[in-house]
């Protein structure tokens, strides 16, 4: 290995290095598909009393490395809405249908809401736990979700399928819709900077719902709130990486990747990964992009779309992960046969 660089794989390949194989992780990796998570979740109650139980929500972080011990990374036990919930709205998770937050800003009033940065801070201890339990080798990944995806959760009060709410509000009052990123940009930069603080040694940010928006709308409410983050944390944690997640970007990644100054792209599954390796610049480390869905059906399949996807980046740097987050129906053998097709096993 090149004197200076990190010993950690996936740190390497965020630095710029090519590795073989490359490093890989998976999009929730910690939860529903685990039996050992479905264990403890029965024990422990619904999803935020994980997350605030930072025992565990570490437990949780960790079990899919003690389970797949050739998985490169952790990445934190969390959701993307705790950052909602210290801004002040009240968060919820419906069995069967997901998260709600209340008051919604579709007509509320942001400035109505009372801000408890102090829910932030069972997280960092869970970071905490996690990096002194972290075995060598491994890297810890903190997250949050980059403000565009998490206003239209704020704005509607729930997930949707086309964030029209949202879309609706930026159009008709840009000047509102601008205070309520602000806010978001806020919180996220110091949520993630206490990460970091805590023990977190990359960060990713999870823009779930970017697909969405037309050009404009995604150079105003993506590309320049993700900008300020990674210059802000860029100024305050020089040495911590940035993976931007921008799902269903599609064409527009380019402008994403050169405008964010991420230091590397995560790809969602319908990114056609030449397209990718041509259209990025080639020493831009990319992430992804198997299709959470090609990891259920398993069998030739599966082989054939993670070697499609191993070709095509082989001459750049690249993290091996899924399109999306990993199934709650996902079978563990499936899981196990793309762990040994990336790393060289089969």
């Amino acid at each position: 290995m090149p004197t200076g660089l990190p010993a950690k794989p996936l740190l390497a390949v965020l630095r710029g290095e090519r590795r073989d194989p490359p490093p890989m992780w998976m999009m929730r990796q910690a939860g529903r598909y685990l039996p050992e998570y479905r264990e403890l979740r029965a024990a422990k109650g619904g999803f935020l009393d994980l997350v605030y139980d930072s025992d565990a929500a570490a437990e949780i972080t960790l079990q899919p490395l003690k389970r797949f011990p050739k998985l490169d990374a952790a990445i934190l036990f969390s959701d993307i809405l705790i950052v909602p919930f210290a801004i002040g709205q009240n968060l919820s998770f419906v069995t069967g249908e997901g998260p709600r937050l209340t008051p919604t800003l579709l007509s509320g009033d942001l400035d109505q809401l009372t801000a408890y940065v102090g829910r932030l801070d069972p997280i960092y201890e869970t970071v905490r736990k996690v990096k002194a339990a972290l075995a060598p080798g491994k890297t810890l990944i903190g997250f949050a979700g980059s403000p565009w995806t998490v206003a239209t959760y704020m704005v509607a009060g729930q997930g949707s399928r086309d964030q029209a709410e949202a879309r609706r509000l930026a159009y008709a009052d840009p000047g509102r819709f601008a205070a309520i990123v602000a806010r978001i940009e806020e919180v996220t930069l110091g949520y993630l900077s206490g990460q970091v603080e805590a023990g977190a040694e990359a960060l990713q940010l999870f823009d779930s719902w970017a697909g969405s928006l037309s050009p404009a709308q995604f150079e105003q409410w993506v590309i320049a709130p993700t900008a300020r983050i990674v210059a802000a944390l860029n100024e305050r944690h020089p040495e911590i990486p940035i993976i931007g997640f921008p799902k269903g970007a599609g064409s527009k990644l380019a402008a994403y990747a050169r405008e964010t100054r991420v230091n590397a792209i995560g790809l969602d599954e319908t990114v056609d990964p030449q397209w990718a390796a041509k259209e990025l610049p080639s020493t831009l480390p990319v992430q992804g992009n198997l299709d959470p869905l090609a990891l259920i059906a398993g069998g030739d399949d599966l082989d054939a779309s993670a070697k499609r996807i191993l070709d095509a980046f082989a001459g750049r740097p690249h993290i091996f992960n899924l399109g999306h987050g990993i199934l709650q129906d996902t079978p563990i053998a499936n899981v196990e046969r793309v762990i040994a097709a990336v790393k060289g096993d089969k």
